[in-house]
């Protein structure tokens, strides 16, 4: 039996895409990461740490965590607490490049292997009109970085290189493909 160690609706699913049936078991470690990691090794770690939980109360299923970060030169944008920083966190991002780093971990039996994916994301250059209208849709507050590029958000996004699901949560190719190997 496959478990996905995460509570997320947009991950619950694209993990249908790959995955006919599986359970649902979120994790409820504390994200804290210690320092000495980078941001873009921090959603691999998580990842881990979530898969590793779930994992050692069902070892003989197969326990599948993820993590995406959203991250701008060497910050870490996570979901924000409300209007004024989701406007912050807009602004940052408006008319430069960020990446989007989702870590995703696959144990089972006592054995965790781990992999990240990044897709750079483009924004337009917002006005702050366009930044308050986008954050009255609501889409904001439970996605890292403000914004969901499968709603709205596309609406910011100028170009993409890399996995569009990856952005979403999940970077389904990849994962299936390394589930398999």
């Amino acid at each position: 039996m496959f478990i996905l160690a995460s509570n997320s609706p947009r991950r619950q699913e694209l993990l249908k895409l790959v995955i006919n049936e599986f359970k649902v078991i979120p994790s409820n470690i504390e994200e804290n990461v210690p320092d000495g990691i980078a941001p873009c090794n921090c959603p691999e770690y998580l990842a881990r740490l979530k898969a590793e939980d779930i994992s050692v109360k069902f070892p003989d299923d197969t326990v599948i965590g993820a993590d995406t970060s959203v991250i701008i030169g060497e910050k870490i944008l996570g979901k924000p607490k409300d209007a004024d920083e989701a406007r912050q966190m807009l602004s940052m991002l408006s008319g430069k490049t960020h990446k989007v780093i989702t870590g995703c971990a696959v144990c089972k039996s006592g054995k965790c292997s781990s992999f990240s994916s990044v897709t750079d994301v483009e924004f337009y250059r917002l006005s702050k009109r366009e930044i308050d209208d986008y954050i009255l849709t609501g889409e904001s507050f439970d996605k890292a970085g403000a914004y969901g590029i499968q709603g709205k958000g596309a609406l910011l996004v100028k170009k993409i290189s890399g996995d569009y699901f990856n952005v979403v949560g999940l970077p389904v190719a990849e994962l299936a493909r390394f589930i398999k190997s």
